[in-house]
């Protein structure tokens, strides 16, 4: 059994190294929003319990019982976001914390139970896959609206931003998962965009466009 602690390095740690494969222990306090002398304190019982690969000065990575755990955490918390929105009514900027608390609980039953309840949705409300009990999910090919071309047209179907200020933003200027955009320009001063959406333009910084993720049509 990890602790509560545990299971949070565990999944900060594989979100810092899905891509570039080993983590520093400067990112991961930064992550964490802790100490590094309290990091280290920490991977070295991580490294014990055989769920982290870890050589001072050298990064982290994760072992396969380590990113088993990590994907187990990610599972539960995306299940509980889901559920919360799709059937409490929350809104989408509402539920991170909430579903932080509600990811360590570790029944796997309960967890297997909601999934199935909820008929094994592939994607939380953030646009996030899914792991299935087994850690699997399916790696979507998405793309930044900042690196689209003009007159691309494709689907908000994730954000990179998960604070609720950012969701809210989405929210009133009506830019929602499954919204079909088309970018409409591109200025060269300040690479902000312009959208179409519907009937509508839309005019967004770069920051916003740099935290949409569009599918292609």
């Amino acid at each position: 059994m990890n602790t509560l602690a545990e299971e949070n390095y565990l999944k900060a740690i594989y979100h810092l190294t899905v891509n570039d494969g080993n983590a520093g222990t400067n990112s991961i306090a930064s992550s964490l929003n802790t100490k590094a002398s309290s990091v280290t304190d920490m991977l070295k019982k991580l490294a014990d319990k055989a769920l982290i690969n870890y050589i001072p000065y050298q990064g982290v990575s994760l072992t396969a019982s380590g990113q088993k755990v990590a994907l187990g955490i990610i599972r539960r918390h995306r299940l509980w976001e889901y559920f919360l929105v799709e059937k409490l009514n929350f809104k989408w900027d509402e539920v991170h914390d909430l579903a932080e608390e509600m990811e360590h609980i570790s029944s796997q039953q309960l967890i297997d139970r909601l999934d199935q309840f909820m008929g094994y949705p592939k994607h939380d409300p953030h646009g996030e896959p899914i792991p299935d009990c087994d850690g699997y999910f399916n790696h979507d090919e998405l793309k930044l609206v900042s690196a689209a071309a003009i007159n691309q047209t494709g689907v908000i179907s994730g954000v990179c931003d998960h604070s609720p200020s950012f969701l809210q933003y989405l929210d009133k200027q009506e830019l929602k998962i499954g919204s079909r955009i088309t970018v409409t320009d591109i200025i060269d001063y300040d690479h902000s965009v312009t959208l179409q959406l519907n009937n509508k333009k839309i005019h967004i910084s770069c920051e916003v466009a740099n935290n949409i993720l569009i599918a292609n049509e």
